[in-house]
């Protein structure tokens, strides 16, 4: 019927022990006969698989209200089914409300008996059974949740890779170094957060904007390298390094790196003002991810020599920048900015002391 059934009994009478003991034979399960609550306390503790325990309400030292409520409290034993004994019918409604899960009438009816235990040994069984089930899946939940978070880990961690390689495809094509990628990244992040961009969102940003100048890979050598000013059609082609960024990275909504960074190579030459390209777009049409970059993009490029400039002092940029607030660039952001310029430019520059490329993202986020 039940392997290793253990039942415990609690009555001050011997007799009435003796009884139970006779009638309960037939489950071939092992009875723990005690004569009060304390010790039916201590065989609970002393046997910690019980299945159930039938008990008399008047006993000596601790009696069954006592136990009942003990029981019930009790983390570890709440769960073992009570059968209260009880001649007395105006109690059954008080020990149910404790908690007691059934009662059997003095005298016992050996019939009903029989099937009150059998109910409550099988469905202490099945709760156990279930809880056990309920464990093992918890444990094979957490195996896949935790496979499932490597995977995903290592799926981003290529998504990192896959834009620190573009990123460095673009600068080999426009001469740059590696510093100006972890520029770009280090100093987009930090604006980020200033910013309140959520940290995951924080960090979306700091390897796509990466990406932002992926499309100089689809502009002519004779246009992209040329020292000086640009003709304006050869800045009308410059131009198109926005667009062709945005189709190197089409397609790719379900990678969130991919995606920002498509955004940020087509809008981070869009201008507050709406007087920027490829689209004109203005204000919050602009995506913040794009309008961070925006800004720290044109601090690096303005503090570094290029084939077509020299390098600005600290105070010719910041004079050249602020004018530009709320026409290239948002305000706001650009306030936040310049709050923090002591530490923009001292991670600057600190980026380009250590000017060695970047060959991985372990190197990258050191």
């Amino acid at each position: 019927m039940f392997d290793d059934v253990k039942v415990i009994l609690a009555d001050d009478d011997p007799l009435n022990l003796d009884m139970l003991e006779k009638m309960l034979q037939q489950f071939e399960c092992t009875l723990i006969k005690t004569g009060n609550g304390q010790e039916l306390l201590e065989a609970i503790s002393a046997h910690p698989q019980v299945d159930l325990i039938i008990m008399d309400l008047n006993m000596p030292i601790m009696d069954g209200y006592q136990v009942l409520r003990r029981v019930k409290q009790d983390v570890h034993w709440h769960d073992i089914p009570v059968v209260v004994v009880t001649a007395d019918s105006t109690e059954v409604a008080n020990v149910l409300e404790l908690g007691a899960n059934d009662f059997l009438s003095k005298p016992f009816n050996l019939s009903e008996l029989r099937h009150r235990v059998m109910n409550q040994i099988r469905n202490k069984r099945l709760a156990d059974f279930a809880k056990d089930t309920n464990a093992v899946l918890e444990v094979e939940v957490a195996k896949r949740t935790a496979a499932l978070q490597q995977a995903l880990a290592k799926a981003l961690q290529t998504e990192y890779e896959i834009s620190l390689r573009l990123g460095r495809a673009a600068e080999f094509r426009d001469q740059e170094t590696g510093s100006h990628l972890k520029c770009i990244s280090q100093l987009s992040k930090r604006l980020g957060q200033l910013a309140g961009i959520p940290g995951e969102q924080c960090d979306i940003l700091y390897f796509a904007s990466l990406l932002h100048d992926v499309g100089k890979i689809g502009i002519p050598d004779s246009i992209l390298l040329k020292p000086g000013k640009l003709a304006p059609e050869e800045f009308a082609t410059m131009k198109e390094h926005t667009v062709i960024g945005g189709k190197i990275m089409s397609g790719a909504r379900d990678y969130p790196v991919i995606e920002a960074g498509r955004v940020i190579a087509l809008q981070h030459h869009e201008k507050w003002d709406g007087t920027g390209y490829p689209y004109g777009l203005k204000g919050d049409e602009i995506h913040i991810f794009a309008r961070v970059v925006s800004i720290v993009d044109v601090f690096d490029a303005l503090l570094t020599e290029r084939v077509y400039k020299r390098a600005f002092s600290i105070e010719e940029t910041t004079q050249i920048m602020s004018e530009e607030s709320g026409k290239a660039f948002d305000p706001q952001m650009f306030g936040l900015f310049f709050a923090h310029l002591e530490e923009f430019h001292t991670l600057q520059q600190s980026i380009h002391t250590d000017a060695l490329p970047i060959t991985s993202i372990t190197e990258m986020i050191r």
